[in-house]
């Protein structure tokens, strides 16, 4: 069953195309990743297939009976509602009635004698029966458990962020719905609960289609991955280890067609210049073939971060623990640490939401100080403190004033200066996107933003929390490689398991009443030592994907000095076959356009316009060597 369908979609805003004349198709089963650097409008693509918003141009179809539900990075709650009637939100009728029921209940609690309200429970109570909506409740409340929301009666209003986002995933996992769509799922929850949530969402039926920075993540549960990428969509189908695979061969081939192109256009550069006139059908159709070769150059950018920037002298004593301690409102955060910490160390702090890990990192960083214990930083220490929230950025700031603000210029590791702007576009910040205010700029962009402004003080000691959230992942996948090679001190606190078992050589793990336990390793390291004696753990790795390089032709290759019989009547013929085809193409993309929600239609004229495309580049590749062979004569 086809749930939805992209034809010809375009989205821009102002200057900036997000993406054009992309087509794309959900059918049922599909579980999606959508990847791509921050600012491709991952976000707007899926949005405009929850129907949230409209694109500019193209075509969306959905089936009249399917059923979408999104959650958003940033969900819009009522702060006087309970958390229960928050979860039931929706339009079915089973949420409606579990909302209104939830409604009258409490109204129920405050006025026990009312008899009007004691019957209007009992006929929700019914209504519930008859809907079966009393499993939908006992669902919700057990998802909210797994999600770390235990009082279900708590008014959404006092609730911290974190959990509001949680509150809002747990609404949208219980809906019925034909389409999941999810934005950034794995955001504020921690390492377990996104283990329980792989498992989940494995099991689910329908369809699902969700952005994620957690390449663990997408490796389980993801059977096909989109990506956007310089205004264009490509789609694999394989969990993320097999899109890496993909996308480099991917890769690999366009630079091949790229300098095949070149060399076709040079001899038709070579044709056109000898003074070809357009008399005939042949030459005319040539020419124009001339003029598409010459409009067809492909993007090979490819366009990477390089963070590769200096850092200041880190002296002998770096941050030392002296029985470390916080107490806050009685309770404690953290009791009685002892570290010392060391030049070129990688510690990852890991725990559960709410445990202390920020406060960890703020005593760490001297912005908190201990209630109990000591901390002492070294002389020469330079932190550079990348927090969970943009704190510090005003968005009224340009993107250029707000990385001036750190230093005009910065000292890269090979000893280069490079100016603010320059830096800029190494961090994907075009010239004109750089005098652009800080607001305008989507989510992902204000925190790549950020980074950057970090790193402009050349720090040698890193405290990172939670760098994941609303990072990319070729973003990550530079910041890995920066840290690699960091001549310094780095703490993160993370819930990304892929992040963890990449870089931490050591993990500081939160237990009960603020107790820091020390374990060597990363996060499946971890798991391996912490788990109890016979429980069954599965191993927490993504192997390393091996990216495969282009055979080399090593026949020896010898052009034919002319044409064969049979060689020349193909060449006489083959520029009217290239035509027929063309005409064809054209007619197959003119019944696309016409078959409107004629799904059936829809995937046999799909097919068919493939076939023909393959066909035309066969022929067109066998022109150029026909072609060849008779100049060379």
């Amino acid at each position: 069953m086809t749930i939805l369908v992209m034809e010809n979609v375009a989205k821009s805003y102002g200057e900036k195309v997000l993406f054009n004349n992309i087509n794309f198709s959900i059918e049922e089963g599909d579980k999606i990743g959508v990847v791509g650097v921050n600012g491709t409008g991952k976000s707007t693509f899926i949005k405009i297939a929850a129907g949230l918003e409209a694109a500019d141009e193209g075509r969306i179809t959905r089936g009249k009976t399917v059923q979408i539900e999104y959650l958003p990075q940033e969900s819009d709650f009522s702060g006087e509602f309970t958390v229960l009637t928050e979860v039931f939100k929706g339009n079915t009728p089973v949420m409606k009635v579990l909302r209104e029921y939830e409604a009258v209940l409490e109204d129920s609690q405050l006025y026990p004698q009312d008899e009007a309200l004691r019957k209007k429970l009992l006929v929700l109570s019914q209504q519930i029966d008859t809907l079966d909506g009393w499993q939908v409740e006992s669902d919700a409340k057990a998802v909210l458990t797994r999600l770390g929301i235990r009082d279900f009666n708590a008014r959404v209003g006092t609730l911290s962020g974190g959990e509001r986002k949680r509150i809002a995933l747990a609404g949208a996992l219980i809906n019925p719905c034909d389409l999941l769509i999810l934005d950034e799922p794995t955001n504020h929850i921690d390492s377990d609960t996104v283990t329980w949530l792989e498992q989940y969402l494995g099991k689910r039926k329908g369809a699902l289609l969700m952005i994620t920075h957690d390449r663990y993540f997408l490796d389980r549960v993801a059977n096909r991955i989109v990506e956007l990428d310089k205004g264009a969509l490509y789609a694999y189908t394989g969990n993320y280890t097999k899109f890496l695979a993909l996308k480099a061969e991917r890769e690999e081939r366009a630079e091949a067609g790229e300098r095949k192109r070149q060399n076709l256009l040079r001899k038709e550069l070579a044709w056109m210049q000898r003074g070809a006139r357009a008399r005939t059908t042949k030459q005319k159709a040539r020419i124009e073939r001339f003029e598409q070769l010459n409009s067809q150059k492909a993007d090979l950018s490819g366009k990477k971060i390089d963070i590769t920037v200096g850092a200041t002298r880190l002296g002998k004593t770096v941050i030392e623990l002296e029985n470390t301690g916080y107490e806050i409102d009685g309770k404690q955060v953290l009791k009685g640490l002892t570290y010392s910490f060391l030049r070129n160390e990688r510690i990852g702090v890991i725990g559960p939401n709410g445990c202390g890990k920020s406060t960890l990192l703020n005593i760490i960083a001297g912005r908190l100080a201990p209630t109990a214990g000591k901390v002492n930083i070294g002389q020469t220490v330079n932190i550079g403190y990348f927090t969970q929230e943009n704190t510090d950025m005003d968005e009224r700031l340009r993107v250029i004033e707000y990385i001036k603000e750190v230093s005009n210029s910065m000292t890269t590791g090979d000893g280069s200066v490079l100016s603010a702007a320059q830096m800029l576009e190494l961090f994907l910040f075009p010239p004109y996107l750089q005098w652009t205010p800080i607001a305008k700029l989507s989510g992902g962009e204000k925190r790549r933003l950020y980074l950057l402004r970090v790193l402009m003080g050349a720090p040698n000691v890193l405290i990172l929390d939670e760098p994941t959230n609303d990072l990319d992942v070729d973003t990550l996948a530079v910041l890995e490689d920066y840290i690699d090679n960091f001549q310094g001190a780095v703490v993160f606190a993370s819930h990304d398991r892929f992040f963890l078992d990449r870089l931490a050589e050591k993990v500081f793990v939160f237990g009960d009443e603020g107790d820091v336990k020390q374990y060597p390793g990363g996060y499946s390291d971890y798991w391996e030592l912490a788990r109890l004696s016979g429980e069954q753990t599965e191993k927490e790795t993504v192997p390393p994907v091996k990216r495969h390089k282009p055979v080399q032709d090593t026949a020896k290759k010898e052009k034919p000095k002319k044409l064969s019989f049979k060689e020349q009547r193909e060449y006489a013929e083959i520029e009217d076959v290239i035509t027929g085809v063309e005409a064809e193409l054209k007619a197959v993309v003119a019944r696309i356009d016409a078959a409107g929600s004629d799904y059936a239609l829809l995937q046999e004229l799909v097919a068919g316009q493939q076939q023909l495309e393959h066909r035309l580049e066969e022929l067109l590749a066998r022109w150029a060597y026909l072609e060849s062979i008779v100049e060379n004569c």
